[in-house]
This record gives structure tokens, sequence and C-alpha cells, in this order.
């Protein structure tokens, strides 16, 4: 019998053991690593329709993304994400095919009229979803642009030309004025205030095709932009916070990656401590890191490396590309192949780079892609709803590990292999949350030993193709299905 000692800084666990074996994991928890902030996935682009169809279907969407509750069986209804995240359009839909934006779905309304005036009617289905979340005890929220709105614009279309950024110095203000008036106007009409605004998305791209609403920027510019928006909240007297950059890639926090004038983020807006009403905190994107794994852990070990005592969010991630042959991104899949690639991404972000937060993007897609929580028909009044694996793989990890909850640091000391990989959390309540990743093609079984945690008291939920989330008690060792994601909770005395 192995045994895992919780005793070195690191990776939380990747083992492989043979059939004979079982693991015993000692957890001290006391020895404790980030706190965790956050979540949440994004409403764009699907929730401007889907968050007017039907009360029946919009509902079970918002149970299964927002729900803490559970049936009288212990069945979770949802996966109870900690922060919503609410994309404040340019305008491209007002414009409709005059916007350059080709697909009807990726246009966003904007609040701001073209009388110089603001409709808060605007926006419904995304307003009816940042309700449905508030109703469902979803406590943070944070507003996000893609593109200014179209009035302040270089080009007056919410995407940029010749890779340049479509917002002129000059218009910095009245764009910052703009942000300031939707935060106040969702607070009074709502009883909603943005905890954070994020006022650049992915600046390393160029943003000209006109696939979406899109802006590029370069440091100065963001640092300009961010300025005016700031000195703006504290006149207004907003608790609101900033947060940037939003980096296309991991590799950009840390490096210039080719692109002097975007990169080295970390260094250049925190280098000497966040200006007031920015967020002490930097957010990226996962995207074209996570395969091979041994490169994904590189990059992340250089971002833990490179924070410095400033929080990192993974705010923007879903399976893109071919990720060097392990998964491609194209096609839907509703299963466990794509399940169980999100949970190793969302465990080594969490136990390599020490992310604060883990973010997905499209909470409910209607494409064709692995990029959707909840995938709907692509019509714009009525469809077919469908929940995916990947949904309740991450909720394994949002329902349990609440605000505030510190990861346990785990030993990589007996490393042999990469079937399982674990990661566990401490909550505000002395709650354990141990997450495990089973991606192997047989069950294995984990004898768990922490100080103060009573022998055969934790429950188990495991999301596997045979169920999601599906409630269990764990009487002495735990067994692990094959190809499964098992929570397991227990309270520490």
């Amino acid at each position: 019998m192995k045994q895992i000692l919780c005793c070195l800084p690191l990776l939380g666990l990747m083992l492989q053991k043979a059939a004979s074996q079982s693991h015993v994991l000692n957890i001290d928890p006391g020895k404790t690593v980030q706190s965790i902030h956050n979540f949440a996935a994004s409403d764009a682009w699907s929730c401007q329709f889907v968050g007017n169809w039907q009360d029946s279907k919009r509902n079970q969407m918002a149970d299964w993304l927002f729900s803490m509750d559970t049936t009288a069986s212990g069945q979770p209804r949802g996966i109870g994400l900690s922060m919503w995240r609410f994309n404040i359009g340019a305008g491209s839909a007002e414009q409709g095919d005059s916007s350059g934006i080709r697909d009807v779905w990726r246009r966003a309304e904007s609040f701001f009229g073209p009388n110089q005036d603001y409709d808060w009617n605007k926006q419904a289905g995304q307003r009816w979803f940042l309700q449905a979340a508030k109703e469902r005890g979803v406590k943070q929220f944070l507003g996000f642009l893609n593109s200014p709105p179209v009035a302040f614009t270089r080009n007056g279309k919410a995407f940029a030309y010749k890779g340049k950024c479509n917002i002129a110095p000059e218009q910095y203000q009245a764009a910052a004025d703009y942000i300031t008036a939707v935060v106040q106007g969702i607070r009074r009409t709502m009883g909603i205030t943005f905890n954070f605004i994020s006022p650049v998305n992915e600046p390393q791209w160029d943003w000209s095709d006109g696939g979406q609403e899109g802006c590029p920027y370069d440091n100065d510019e963001i640092a300009g932009f961010t300025k005016a928006i700031a000195k703006t909240f504290q006149r207004a007297k907003l608790p609101t916070q900033l947060l940037l950059t939003e980096a296309g890639q991991l590799n950009y926090l840390y490096s210039s990656h080719g692109k002097a004038a975007r990169g080295q983020q970390i260094e250049t807006f925190f280098g000497k401590g966040a200006p007031e009403k920015v967020y002490k905190g930097i957010a990226g994107h996962s995207y074209f890191t996570t395969s091979p794994e041994d490169t994904a852990i590189a990059i992340r070990k250089r971002v833990a490396a490179a924070l410095k005592g400033i929080e990192f969010w993974q705010s923007e991630y879903c399976i893109l590309g071919d990720n060097a042959g392990e998964i491609n991104g194209g096609g839907r899949d509703l299963g466990m192949d794509a399940a169980l690639y999100i949970a190793r991404v969302i465990h080594t972000d969490l136990a390599v780079a020490n992310a604060s937060a883990w973010q997905w993007w499209l909470a409910i897609s209607p494409y064709q892609y692995k990029d959707g929580l909840i995938y709907v028909d692509k019509q714009e009044n009525d469809g077919e709803i469908h929940d995916s694996k990947m949904l309740w793989a991450f909720g394994n990890y949002s329902r349990f590990i609440r605000p505030g909850a510190k990861r346990v640091m785990l030993s990589d000391e007996e490393n042999t292999g990469k079937d399982i990989r674990i990661s566990a959390f401490v909550n505000t309540n002395r709650q354990l949350c141990i997450v495990i990743i089973n991606s192997g093609n047989r069950q294995e079984t984990i004898d768990i030993r922490c100080k103060g945690l009573k022998k055969g008291n934790m429950r188990s939920y495991t999301t596997n193709s045979e169920g999601n989330l599906q409630p269990g008690f764990v009487n002495g060792e735990a067994v692990i299905p094959a190809r499964a994601v098992v929570t397991l909770t227990g309270n520490i005395q």
C-alpha cells in the first residue's frame, strides 16, 4: 500500500497503481496555498436569445448553471457557479448586417442608443439570466467588454481594422462614462452591482476579421483606457473594481511571446503595485497552452513564479485547436472524453498555476465545437437544450469549492503515472473537499486520512458515463470508478 504524504508544495497529485494496490492520502488541512475566489461562465452570446425562450427551458438551464439545491435523494440540481460573466455589448446587433459581423448570434446589443441616450430594456435575454443567477444565490458578477461601443470606435464597427486598437485616446473618457453608466444602470434597475468590470479582452489578437466583437490593445493603450475608467469610477464612488488583462494566452502574462508591446503583462501592470480601482490580480486565458501536459505544467509554473503576491484568474477557456493530438476542439462532445480533458485543465490551472478563479467561455452554445457547458439548437425563438458531461465535471469543482476556500498542498513525491489527479480544498465552514480525476480504464481505491475528519463521515459525488454528480457515502476507502471525476466532502472538527 502506497502512502501519499501531504507535506510538500506542488501540483495536487497524479498517480497510477497496480491493480492489487490502494493509495493512502494523508491531508493536513493546516497547510494551504491560494484562496479560491470563484468559478464562473459567461452569457455570451446565446443568452440574448435563450433568455427569451419559454420559462421551462430557460429555468432548466439556469438551474443547471446556478442552483445549489438538491432533490430529496441528495442529487444536485446544478453546478452552483459562484460568479456570472455578463457581456456588455458594443451595439453590433443594432447595426444588423452592416455591422460586418456575419453570424447573428455573435452580434451584441448595447444599452447606448443612437441619440446618446440609454435604454435599460436592451439585452433583455442576458438580463433575464443575470436576474436568474441572483435569485439562485450567485453573489459575484462581472461585466466584460469585447469592444467599446460602436459610437466611440475609430471605424464605427465593433471589430478592428488591420489589427489596430479601435478606440482613440480622445474617446477613452466617453467610453469610461458609458461603462460607469452601465454599472449604475444595472444597479438601479436590477439591484445588482458588478463586482468587477473587465474592459479589454484578449488584447493580443487582431480582431479584424468580423468574426465577433473584438478590439486589440497594446499595453500603453490598456493603461490609458484603464486610467480613464478608474478615475470615473472613483468620481462616481462605485465599489466596482477593474480586472486586467484577459490575456489571449497565458504566455503573455510573463513573456513578450513575440509581441513586445502586448506581453509581459504581470510586470507591466503590477510591477510597482496595482493602480487605484484595479483589482490586485491578473486574468489570462488557457487557450492553446493545455497540451501536451508537460508543456501545460511548464507554462503554469512560470505563471505562478511571476505572480509575486497578486492573484491569477483563469478567466476564459473552452477546448479549441488540436491540442497536440490529445483532443480536437471541433464537434460537440457531450460525453466523458471532453469532460475528463476539461477536468485535467482545471486541475492543472488550480494546482500548478495557483489560479484563484476558473472561468468557462460559453455557458450555453449553439455551435458544433467543444465550447459549451449546455448546448442548444441555433434557433432564435425556441429549440432543444442538452446538458453535457463538461458541465457536470466542472460542477465537481464549482459546486463544492466555495468562495474563500483554501487549497491544501499535496505531495508529488510518490508520482508514478498520470491516471489519477487529486486536489483538496478547505471551505470557510471547515468542510474538506477533495476532487479526484480518474482518467484510466480501471477503478482506483484511496484511503483518505485527515486530521479532524471522522472516518466514514464523507459524501461522494460522481460524474461519469452513468450519472452526473451522483451522491453516495464513503464508509472506508473511497472507490473511484474508471473514467470519472469524483468529489469527496466531509466536515473537519
